[in-house]
């Protein structure tokens, strides 16, 4: 039996626990949190030398994220048959649902592998030897999902009571331990009782990883949540192509109930049922997984000095031990800590006990009800066509540090409150300014006067970098009126 399958990624999480390093607009699954690889980078080349892989990765991610998710896809080399886009956050049962009818659209009726975009594995071949195990049961029904056999009592995660194993023949490579039959899904239990779960031997974590048919979980998910089938099928087909993105119809969506996998299907499923459709199991899995939930997730998957510390960029350590320490901008320096974790930022710094590391999602939303901005992005704010990063701001000013990438434009623009001042410090810059276009080079600039119609070119090969001095009433990034834009914003 030849089995062929379609990797689906899910990319649409926020990663609040991974903050000040994890923000809203550059969340956890972009960022290269393991080596030079970005983890949504590390999901899509996990895929290489999967015996069963048929089809190029399906991706679906937020909407603000498209661009980001874009380049880090074409970085790998990865062909995608258009990304989805989700205008809003519904979780990962509508994300799915999209994602399943996109599939059942331009490939049929294939296996889909569900993969969230932020988890570590670390033992590529004994996950290849899972999924292969899982798609002998999907190509009959199943709705399959992956178990992390657990190494100790964990109390961040959902568990998985087993049943009874369950044949698959025939098998792929070097199998680990037999799939079984689901019990129970219960919720992240207290310390004691995950002690329990673990010392029992029937309980697995629950990862968040999936395989099965497309139109098996179609039809599941009509049958348990026909409300969210609905709108997921409407909001699909009123959607539109734009360009590598795909988006949905956004005011539909928004009325899309917000339901996960797991509480929309797999928890409702008649275990022990003979009706293929709605049969499931749990394949274990023991690969050097995490789904780097918060910094101690990071701490216990990174190499450790002798003090059992992780360090990452520019640290100086004395008599400290069993932390986690992130320079990402500036010098970190620690003396006589332990068992804490220290995350630098340009415009942020977090200080945690790695017990209390849960609470973390507590000071972002403390963050965004002050009507802060330190959730949403870091003072380096990454645009389709580069990037730019605050240097300086007063009352009436503030001072960027600009990116355009070579032959990549901003939008043709104009502003209501504020004139801006460019000077070149490396490349060439064609400007269009009024009715005027110039090239400008290194040690050049221009005035761009309050109200005029303008735009920033890089003609160049190498990437041009700028200092951009804005002057006015009003500085908020929402002043900006676009008249053209080759990136559909």
């Amino acid at each position: 039996m030849k089995l062929q399958i379609t990797p689906v990624i899910l990319s649409g999480g926020s990663g609040t626990r991974l903050w000040p390093l994890s923000r809203k607009l550059f969340p956890k699954q972009l960022l290269p949190l393991l080596g030079e690889q970005t983890l949504l980078q590390a999901t899509v080349n996990r895929l290489a030398g999967l015996k069963l892989r048929s089809a190029s990765p399906m991706v679906i991610c937020n909407e603000e994220h498209r661009f980001l998710v874009a380049e880090q896809l074409r970085e790998t080399g990865a062909e995608t048959p258009g990304i989805l886009l989700e205008p809003v956050g519904k979780n990962t049962a509508p994300a799915l649902a999209l994602a399943a009818l996109a599939v059942v659209e331009r490939q049929q009726d294939a296996i889909m592998l569900v993969m969230p975009a932020d988890h570590i594995i670390l033992d590529a071949g004994k996950f290849h030897a899972a999924v292969e195990q899982a798609a002998v049961l999907a190509a009959n029904g199943f709705l399959v999902t992956f178990g992390i056999t657990p190494d100790k009592p964990e109390t961040g995660y959902g568990y998985i009571r087993t049943g009874e194993p369950v044949e698959t023949t025939p098998r792929f490579g070097k199998p680990g331990a037999p799939p079984r039959t689901i019990s129970q899904f219960v919720e992240k239990p207290d310390r004691a009782t995950a002690e329990r779960y673990v010392s029992s031997g029937e309980y697995l974590w629950n990862s968040g990883m999936f395989m099965m048919k497309a139109s098996v979980w179609l039809d599941a998910l009509a049958h348990y949540r026909a409300d969210i089938m609905d709108n997921c099928r409407e909001s699909y087909e009123k959607g539109r192509s734009d360009t590598d993105f795909y988006r949905v119809d956004r005011a539909l969506f928004e009325q899309c109930p917000d339901e996960s996998i797991d509480y929309a299907v797999m928890e409702k499923l008649n275990q022990g049922e003979t009706d293929s459709i709605y049969q499931s199991a749990v394949v274990p899995l023991a690969a050097g997984w995490s789904d780097v939930g918060a910094w101690p997730s990071l701490w216990e998957t990174q190499p450790r000095d002798e003090q059992n510390n992780v360090i990452k960029g520019d640290v100086l350590v004395e008599k400290t031990s069993n932390s986690l320490l992130y320079a990402n901008d500036r010098l970190l320096a620690t003396v006589g800590i332990d068992n804490l974790i220290v995350v630098e930022t340009a415009d942020a710094v977090l200080v945690a006990h790695k017990d209390a590391a849960q609470d973390v999602k507590s000071i972002v939303n403390r963050i965004h009800s002050a009507g802060r901005e330190e959730h949403l992005v870091h003072r380096r704010v990454h645009r389709p066509w580069g990037a730019y990063e605050g240097i300086d701001f007063g009352e009436r000013y503030q001072v960027k540090r600009i990116t355009v990438n070579p032959g990549a434009a901003l939008s043709l623009q104009m502003h209501h409150h504020r004139a801006e001042h460019w000077i070149v410090v490396k490349g060439t810059a064609k400007v269009t300014c009024g009715e005027d276009e110039l090239l400008i080079t290194e040690n050049q600039s221009t005035y761009i006067p309050l109200g005029t119609v303008h735009r920033l070119e890089n003609p160049g090969s190498i990437p041009l970098e700028m200092i951009e001095v804005q002057s006015g009433s009003y500085l908020g990034e929402d002043d900006i009126v676009r008249f053209e834009d080759q990136y559909g914003r």
